[in-house]
């Protein structure tokens, strides 16, 4: 990519099209319907070009879709929207709004393009549009989500997620197991890890010298051991290496006030220990429903792989599957994961 690059400097990004039966196409559909992502990135979809098609339609958007046999070929100008064609679900097979088997391979099939030609270099960072948990297994790709699929086909064992919602950032231990094992995984070298995995990204996103808190993960830090002992024994000396290593973190701190003091700015970030500390005061900020009408009317918020050999980003929700086909879902948070994975790119 280093001669096209010279060429053209804004970067070049892969977007899994999501699963066909979700609002994975719509949401790329709108996305480049904005002329502004053109001025930050040449986009890419990766997924079937029919179904792309199908959704322009029904969103009323004038987009011409083209496709192109390599990410070189595209043309990358606002009103053509270029699609790497993998013809892996006719238009005749799309079941919206419905988990199948063959949606959820296709699925499978779209990301792992993208993360083959990012690690190729031929693209320079990749953006994934929501996939369906059940659809993906129903079709044989046995994995718990993106973040699981990205460190097996990159061979990284040392990833997190970080989910953002403008400033308000928070990085994981663990994801996607039951809490018992969630538990299980409060370890000091993980620990460790990801707060070295937080402080580089953060770097990477133009912040000099990071401030990250270190959640707890007992209420109240155990209380000296009274409610349990992993924050004295596994998380503080994480930390403590962490600070050695000039890292400015801070903790085991308290859950149930640390998120309030990311919000009004103290920390750059928070580590947290499992998915539900992490993820549910990131989406109340992002995710705003409005009993009145049942719609969501913001769904904002980015979530990054950290640690991988490539670029990636993807929207902070689901498939939504009881919206799609309807034209009505929010691409907010599509647009975030393509400016952030272009700003990202720029400094890989």
């Amino acid at each position: 990519m280093m001669n096209d690059a010279v060429r053209n400097p804004k970067p070049l990004l892969g977007i899994s099209m999501g699963d066909p039966g979700g609002i994975g196409p719509e949401l790329c559909a709108k996305a480049l319907d904005s002329p502004a992502i053109y001025a930050l990135c040449r986009p890419l979809i990766v997924g079937d070009a029919e179904i792309l098609r199908h959704a322009a339609d029904f969103c009323g958007l004038a987009l011409r879709v083209e496709t192109c046999d390599r990410p070189a070929d595209g043309a990358y100008r606002s009103g053509v929207v270029d699609v790497l064609d993998l013809r892996k679900l006719p238009l005749s097979a799309l079941r919206l709004g419905t988990v199948t088997a063959d949606q959820g391979r296709a699925s499978f099939d779209y990301v792992a393009k993208v993360i083959a030609l990012a690690l190729a270099g031929e693209i320079d960072g990749t953006v994934t549009a929501p996939i369906n948990k059940a659809a993906l297994n129903a079709g044989g790709c046995h994995y718990a989500g993106h973040t699981e699929i990205y460190g097996d086909l990159t061979g990284t064992a040392d990833f997190t997620m970080m989910l953002a919602e403008g400033d308000f950032r928070v990085t994981h231990v663990s994801t996607h197991v039951s809490l018992r094992e969630a538990c299980d995984r409060v370890r000091t070298p993980r620990v460790r890890k990801v707060i070295e995995l937080t402080h580089e990204a953060l770097r990477r996103l133009d912040i000099a010298e990071p401030r990250i808190a270190v959640a707890g993960l007992n209420p109240h830090c155990g209380e000296g051991g009274l409610f349990g002992t992993e924050d004295d024994q596994e998380i503080a000396p994480a930390v403590a290496a962490a600070r050695a290593a000039g890292i400015r973190a801070e903790g085991p701190l308290p859950a149930d006030t640390l998120f309030s003091q990311l919000r009004g700015g103290r920390y750059d970030a928070v580590v947290a220990m499992y998915h539900d500390q992490g993820h549910i005061p990131t989406k109340l900020l992002g995710f705003h429903y409005d009993a009145g009408t049942g719609s969501w009317g913001r769904m904002a918020g980015v979530n990054l792989t950290l640690g991988l050999p490539i670029v990636r980003a993807s929207v902070d929700h689901g498939t939504a599957f009881d919206k799609a086909g309807k034209g009505s879902a929010n691409p907010q948070s599509m647009l975030e994961a393509i400016r952030s994975a272009a700003l990202l790119s720029r400094r890989s």
